[in-house]
């Protein structure tokens, strides 16, 4: 199935034209000055996003209000104006690509602004009081001086608390909110600040209590003082502020209504959700029916599985098996998180003849904090660290977790990041930034790779796998459903409930991530299946000169980039014969690197 298709915003046609040196020197510069002097800005911006990620930044919560949004807006048009204005034929290759990606993430972000999503800054899988924690940046304290500056910032959170409160009443006022359906008990995470008794107990409270030695004990006394003294009058009243808001005004007034087309200009709204999570311009109908002919494709794979185990009954009946028997599941969070790094370490020993370029950085297993775990999903994986959901350890079943261990660590988006992050002769829009479609339909390949790298030991183990590939097939089908075709909350739930073997707890939590998070779904799928056709393509081209390595290694020597950028990339792959892309020392720019 051919899914990339080419960008709508983009003619490729155009970019090969040959040009003198002096004029691609010219439009280089020209686009370097663009980028370089707004992503300066980006980056000392509070709360900006692309593909629901958040961008790196200085740690300031700088102001979010209706009139610090319209300067956003009227910034990127600017720069929009500006790229407008470049001739990209007279770019070099490598910035041809670069602005490519660059590009989409201004029209996205101009979209953004243009829709308002700002006055709806959290949905039920992430929260801007959840945020602040990371964007504030207390695991980076080094200095007395980088803990007072840490300290000035903990004192502007009820000031950007309260910018977010006025937003969200701008919101409510236009019915642009999260649904009510999805919002129950999504007032935990406030609740576990605001609700603070000891200050000292806090998670702002954390890099303080070690501190580096080389700040003398007085000065650690004193800023430890400050530190409770702000968390205690400024923090935890701002939580307890946002929290009384949230109960007593945004749960009554927030929409009834589940749809994003259901939304002011809701029919464009969802189809730049689609266009920026799958960078494809596919309809919803059509992604619709995508997912219905992969769920039929996937169902059949799974009944041979179940009737390799022996089961005697339906498939209702070994979904039901499969959620219930103990046998399935970790008796303590421990044995969960054991287990879980047992597969980690399965799989490190197969990277080697499957990479041949592999990342310096390592990434650690923890649990999903307590506040959060109840509505976060089973498991996350980053650049640094694995988180494993280890609250309910009954909706936790062990045949799921190689498969959501190769997503979220090796060869999944640990991987992916940490290879980012050493491609140094990126720009660092590329370089720092996320595109949904291909993180996480490289994070769904990974679970695919599992069966060539031998992971799945066991017909149980199969079945997981299978039942995580099924349930990104459904998300094709309940995101458009909801969406697009008026599906309820119970519809998506039954949806998935009859295909995967998911437990209920994490198919409540995901249709309603699902429902308050439209398009983001989508991506997974379609870029899975995209690279898939794209390995297939240069198999069939290259023959017997086809090295999967290599295959591997050029599509994560893209950094993060839409699909159709993606595509020209391994069709350049087969033209010049399949060769191993050259990363050099320390990611150095050579010959090879897209």
């Amino acid at each position: 199935m051919k899914i990339a298709k080419g960008l709508p915003w983009l003619a490729w046609g155009a970019l090969c034209l040959a040009v003198p040196a002096w004029a691609a020197q010219d439009a280089d510069a020209r686009f370097a000055q663009v980028t370089t002097a707004e992503w300066a800005w980006r980056t000392g911006q509070a709360g900006i996003s692309a593909s629901g990620e958040t961008q790196p930044n200085n740690g300031r919560l700088d102001d979010v209000d209706a009139n610090s949004q319209q300067q956003r807006l009227d910034y990127w048009r600017k720069v929009m104006a500006q790229l407008d204005a470049i001739d990209v034929a007279q770019l070099s290759p490598e910035n041809r690509t670069n602005y490519a990606v660059y590009r989409a993430q201004i029209a996205n972000f101009i979209a953004g602004q243009q829709f308002k999503q700002w006055q709806m800054p959290f949905n039920s899988d992430s929260a801007f009081w959840s945020d602040v924690g990371y964007v504030l940046g207390g695991d980076h304290l080094r200095t007395a001086d980088d803990y007072r500056k840490y300290l000035d910032r903990l004192g502007q959170i009820p000031h950007y608390f309260e910018q977010q409160i006025a937003n969200m009443r701008l919101g409510l006022a236009r019915g642009f909110s999260v649904p009510r359906a999805v919002l129950k008990g999504r007032d935990r995470s406030i609740a576990a600040v605001a609700e603070l008794t000891d200050p000292t107990a806090s998670s702002f409270y954390a890099p303080f209590k070690q501190m580096p030695a080389t700040i003398p004990a007085d000065q650690q006394q004193a800023l430890r003082e400050e530190a409770a003294r702000r968390i205690r009058d400024e923090v935890i009243p701002a939580y307890a502020k946002l929290l009384k808001f949230f109960d007593d005004e945004y749960v009554p007034q927030a929409r009834s209504t589940l749809a994003a087309e259901a939304l002011p200009d809701g029919k464009a709204y969802y189809r730049q959700q689609l266009r920026e999570y799958t960078t494809l311009d596919l309809s919803p109908d059509r992604i619709h029916q995508i997912g219905l002919e992969q769920v039929a494709k996937i169902h059949a794979q799974m009944l041979d599985v179940m009737r390799q185990t022996g089961f005697k009954g339906s498939f209702a009946d070994f979904l039901h098996y499969l959620r219930t028997d103990p046998q399935f599941y970790a008796k303590t969070p421990q044995e969960l998180l054991d287990r879980t790094a047992w597969v980690a370490k399965e799989v490190d020993g197969q990277m080697g003849k499957f990479f041949g370029h592999l990342p310096r950085a390592r990434f650690t297993i923890e649990p999903v904090p307590a506040a959060i775990a109840p509505y976060y999903t089973s498991g996350r994986g980053g650049a640094d660290v694995y988180l494993v959901n280890t609250w309910d350890l009954a909706s936790r079943p062990l045949y799921n977790m190689p498969a959501l261990t190769l997503h979220e660590s090796y060869p999944g988006h640990a991987l992916q990041l940490e290879l980012a992050a050493e491609q140094h002769h990126f720009p660092a829009f590329r370089r720092n930034g996320y595109i949904s479609a291909y993180g996480e339909g490289w994070g769904l390949y990974s679970e695919y790779l599992g069966n060539e790298m031998g992971i799945y030991r066991t017909p149980w183990q199969q079945f997981g796998y299978l039942t995580y590939q099924m349930w990104r097939a459904c998300r094709l089908v309940v995101d458009t459903g909801i969406h697009h075709l008026g599906w309820t909350r119970s519809q998506a739930i039954d949806y998935l409930t009859e295909n995967t073997a998911l437990s209920p707890l994490e198919i409540a939590n995901e249709v309603d991530r699902y429902i308050s998070w439209p398009g983001q779904a989508d991506s997974y799928e379609l870029g899975y299946l995209t690279i898939l056709e794209l390995r297939a393509r240069a198999e069939k081209a290259l023959g017997e000169k086809f090295d999967l390595r290599a295959f591997h290694d050029t599509v994560l020597s893209t950094s993060s980039v839409p699909l159709p950028v993606l595509e020209a990339r391994i069709d350049r792959f087969i033209a010049e014969g399949g060769p191993e892309p050259d990363y050099g020392c320390d990611g150095a720019k050579s010959k090879h690197a897209p």
